[in-house]
């Protein structure tokens, strides 16, 4: 029964490798239009991650934990364990085996003359159409740490068991090279709302070297 938590990060890692190809193809398509490299994505409109008191108390007690090789750092909850960290993929988890709160984080590497703010304006292009269906339940523009993002969340999944995330998608400038941020958030679909504020906590919490 222990191996069922990672297994789900492991389907939750797949998933997210499946969305950034995803970005990357959007982004490609657009390569027609000029674009800017730059992470500032200085012609979107987006609020600043600002916890609310809820979401600062559930990170009381809790520690920093960092993705050395890419800069990241966030503060999570007391007993969040992290479980891996590599160049290109962080893992942190909760207690609460199937139940657990997942912080996944994925950096994808991008040519020099990538279209950033085109790739970004399609990726929310594509949620928005996914809000209009029903699928997500909150998709925003949200700077975090002085790098502008989009961010959404998907609706409660129709069987209790399915998972639920939340996502920030973003481009900066690290190491001499464009990257793609990507960062889940998730849980089931019956113990994402216990989570709610952990994660949004962590999300907000996030400061990156830019």
């Amino acid at each position: 029964m222990k191996q069922i938590p990672m297994l789900l990060v492991l389907g939750l890692s797949l998933s997210l490798c499946n969305l950034l190809n995803k970005s990357k193809n959007a982004g490609n398509s657009s390569s027609g239009s000029k674009g800017s490299s730059t992470s500032s994505s200085s012609n979107i409109n987006a609020e600043k991650a600002r916890p609310t008191a809820a979401e600062t108390a559930a990170l009381s007690g809790g520690q920093e934990i960092k993705w050395d090789q890419q800069g990241i750092s966030w503060t999570i909850p007391p007993k969040w364990t992290k479980l891996s960290d590599d160049k290109n993929n962080f893992l942190a988890h909760s207690p609460g085996g199937s139940d657990a709160a997942n912080l996944i984080g994925t950096i994808s590497t991008m040519d020099d003359n990538f279209p950033v703010e085109a790739s970004l304006k399609a990726t929310y292009e594509s949620n928005h159409q996914r809000m209009m269906h029903g699928e997500l339940d909150q998709l925003r523009w949200l700077e975090i740490d002085g790098v502008k993002g989009m961010q959404f969340r998907e609706s409660n999944p129709e069987k209790p068991d399915g998972i639920r995330r939340m996502q920030w998608i973003a481009f900066r400038q690290f190491a001499g090279q464009v990257q793609q941020v990507n960062i889940m958030l998730s849980s089931s679909g019956k113990g994402f709302p216990g989570h709610q504020d952990e994660v949004n906590g962590v999300l907000y919490s996030m400061k990156l070297a830019h």
